[in-house]
């Protein structure tokens, strides 16, 4: 037994899972970061999702999709905006041309290789991508920041003024008054009551100023006081018509009709953008190949289809000629049947029917060929 030697060799299972947690939860809060710093830059299309879970985002910002595309062009528009130009003539069936566009632009930027397609593809490892991600993002954040403290450009001003031209030229001025004058208040709720709110407080910030002003030089005026109780007056119709419009807000939740609250609404939406993204995401991986295959082909026999299409199509031309020519007949009949029926006037002021009339010329001629004869 002493002569025996015992080695412990170090176990390396709980150290491997240590680190693939480490880095499950590194890049968990790296998805985080990216998809926080998206919607600070004001992403529609992360806009809406509600996403609470890490994994979530990963599988947004990670997994090959046309929802991931369109936020990597959204991103380089946002960085680059003649970008915008160039993806508009890129139809939304070339993926490839897309890919090789965005590819560019990151190799510019020094961001990924010229060849590596697989990145913007979305068949990279996560880490990968999360961190092209990331730089994306802070390029965009800083190009948005540095373009807020210059003045504009003399190509921006020209823009503006194309764009001017374009907006009061006769063909858009009928949308221009539309704009100008709505039918209805083209703001949403929430948004209406923002501006509300904003334009209350701003009231209120500048009444105290005028307040503490009339302070400082004596007592208020006939005039002011008047103001004020204009103000209270339009104050109190504000929250009168805030209090209609919001009157779903209101309701009893516990009666069985309640109304749909907005938070409600609000999970109804995300759940619906996000059962519309899981069916793109399937119809991209497993519907797309069924529905470009060739169509189905047709059967040998459809030549006798259209052969009894077309004696069909010769038998009603047949039936419509029989039914023109018997009405062709009544209407012929009908007319000699007046012609011999009815009087006019034919010689000597009186009127006679045609029957008639020819009888009193075959007698006529009888005698004018007796009186000859004999």
């Amino acid at each position: 037994v002493s002569n025996t030697s015992v080695s412990f060799e170090p176990v390396n299972a709980p150290r491997s899972e240590t680190e693939a947690m480490a880095g499950d939860s590194k890049r968990q809060k790296l998805s985080v970061r990216v998809y926080n710093a998206l919607q600070n830059l004001g992403c529609p299309l992360v806009d809406g999702l509600y996403l609470r879970e890490a994994d979530s985002m990963q599988e947004l910002l990670c997994t090959p999709s046309l929802h991931r595309m369109d936020i990597l062009k959204w991103i380089c528009i946002r960085i680059c905006p003649s970008l915008k130009e160039k993806f508009s003539t890129i139809k939304s069936a070339q993926t490839d041309e897309l890919v090789r566009e965005i590819t560019r632009f990151g190799h510019e930027m020094m961001l990924c290789k010229a060849d590596d397609q697989e990145l913007i593809k979305g068949c990279a490892t996560p880490m990968r991508q999360l961190l092209f991600l990331e730089q994306l993002v802070l390029s965009a954040r800083d190009d948005n920041d540095g373009s807020s403290e210059e003045k504009p450009s003399g190509d921006e001003a020209v823009r503006n003024d194309n764009l001017l031209r374009e907006l009061m030229s006769p063909d858009h001025l009928s949308d221009l008054v539309q704009l100008m004058n709505p039918v209805c208040n083209p703001w949403s709720a929430h948004i209406r009551e923002h501006l509300r709110a904003t334009h209350l407080a701003q009231a209120k910030t500048n009444r105290q100023n005028k307040i503490e002003s009339n302070r400082s030089h004596g007592k208020l005026g006939g005039d002011d006081l008047a103001e004020a109780a204009a103000l209270l007056q339009s104050t109190k119709a504000t929250l009168e018509e805030l209090r209609k419009e919001c009157e779903f807000l209101q309701s009893d939740t516990t009666s069985p009709g309640a109304s749909l609250s907005p938070c409600a609404l609000k999970v109804a939406i995300s759940d619906m953008t996000q059962l519309m993204t899981a069916f793109s995401q399937v119809y991209n991986t497993d519907f797309k190949g069924y529905c470009q295959r060739a169509p189905p082909v047709l059967s040998p026999n459809a030549h006798v289809f259209k052969s009894t299409h077309q004696l069909l199509h010769s038998c009603n031309m047949e039936l419509e000629a029989l039914q023109q020519l018997s009405e062709t007949s009544s209407s012929l009949t009908d007319t000699v049947r007046r012609i011999q029926t009815d009087k006019r006037y034919w010689a000597k002021g009186k009127k006679h029917t045609l029957p008639n009339q020819v009888e009193a010329l075959k007698n006529r001629y009888a005698a004018f060929l007796t009186h000859h004869q004999s």
